[in-house]
């Protein structure tokens, strides 16, 4: 049977207070005292109650991560990114997936799975800017994304617009003239796709170069398959184009596999750049260059700033934050520029509002 509170302190030769004393880490234990009930939890095996622990603190130990899927790389290599951080802390992770559901989204909000959580680390997929309302709960929650700003939360982003426009200048840079786009979404107002098409079009603006309609081609969601149905119909369409700006990795790949079986040369005839820089990217073939855009810095910042929110509870909680995360571009062999310097944007930079 397993060892109790009360195996301990008759081993230990103490009451069983001070064995709950030493177990919650309370600070007023003579050493000797913790020492000698310590060697009785570990000669006995015994494992506090985790649950009457939770009651007694208030408290789980667990965060919620909430991502609209796992099955792209961006995301799950995100999610082992905030794992990691979140040890540090001494917390755990439970994972939600939405399947970018604007309906899952807002019912995981209120879900009661969240509830056995200490706070929660959101990335929206289907909610809009008319839902920065709803993430006015009443505990500890950072929201990641490109969907919602100016919300009453913390808010943990990349610099979209900046790191589109400096993928673009670096194909400029190469002599490219004629850049198509894989992955703008049709009407969109708020979000990724829209905002890295912005840094796309400032970036050609900037270098005298008119934007041309025919070069962007769009898609729903950012798969490879996506990408790959994508540049089919843009290389069956007759526009020419000398180089290819992904808004992600997984398109960039699939897009980059049609081209390649178009009998374009990668990167002589196109160059190629992706945005997310997922560990896939350097072992294709060629390697892809990609934007970095602070995914270490986005899982811990969010983590830090969730931690602290936690440990504000009951006081008075500080103005909530925009926090937008450093990018470089890392170069490799899908744009000929594997030994060209790095751009990167300035360090991160909290904004609060």
């Amino acid at each position: 049977m397993a060892a109790t509170l009360h195996d301990v302190a008759h081993l230990a030769g103490v009451s069983i207070k001070t064995v709950s004393n030493v177990v919650n880490d309370y600070p007023h234990v003579r050493p000797e005292t913790r020492h000698k009930v310590q060697r009785a939890i570990d000669e006995l095996g015994y494992q506090p109650n985790a649950t009457a622990r939770s009651l007694r603190s208030g408290r789980s130990g667990a965060i919620g991560l909430v991502l609209p899927e796992l099955s792209l790389s961006y995301f799950a290599e995100l999610a082992d990114e905030v794992i990691a951080e979140a040890e540090k802390h001494g917390l755990v992770v439970l994972i939600e997936k939405t399947g970018a559901s604007r309906e899952r989204e807002i019912a995981v909000l209120s879900s009661p799975r969240m509830r056995l959580t200490d706070g929660l680390i959101f990335s929206p997929l289907g909610m809009g800017q008319d839902d920065a309302e709803l993430l006015a709960v009443d505990y500890p929650l950072v929201l990641l994304g490109e969907r919602i700003f100016g919300s009453p939360v913390d808010h943990v982003t990349m610099r979209n617009v900046e790191a589109a426009r400096a993928a673009t200048e670096m194909l400029i840079g190469l002599g490219r003239r004629r850049i198509a786009v894989v992955g703008a979404h049709v009407d969109e107002g708020v979000g990724s796709a829209a905002l890295r098409v912005q840094g796309y079009q400032d970036a050609l603006a900037a270098a005298g170069i008119p934007f041309d309609p025919a070069l962007v081609a769009y898609t729903t969601l950012w798969h490879r398959a996506n990408g790959a149905a994508s540049m089919r119909e843009l290389i069956d369409s007759g526009v020419h184009f000398d180089a290819v700006f992904g808004l992600n990795d997984a398109l960039t790949l699939g897009a980059m596999r049609v081209l390649q079986e178009a009998g374009f040369r990668v990167p002589d005839d196109v160059a190629v750049i992706g945005f997310d820089d997922i560990e896939e990217s350097r072992y294709a073939v060629p390697s892809l260059t990609s934007v970095d855009p602070g995914r270490a810095s986005i899982a811990r910042t969010a983590v830090q700033l969730l931690v602290r929110r936690i440990g504000e509870q009951g006081g008075r909680p500080a103005d909530p934050q925009e926090v937008l995360v450093d990018f470089e571009i890392v170069p490799r062999e899908s744009t000929g520029t594997g030994s060209l310097a790095v751009a990167s944007s300035s360090a991160a930079t909290p904004a609060a509002r």
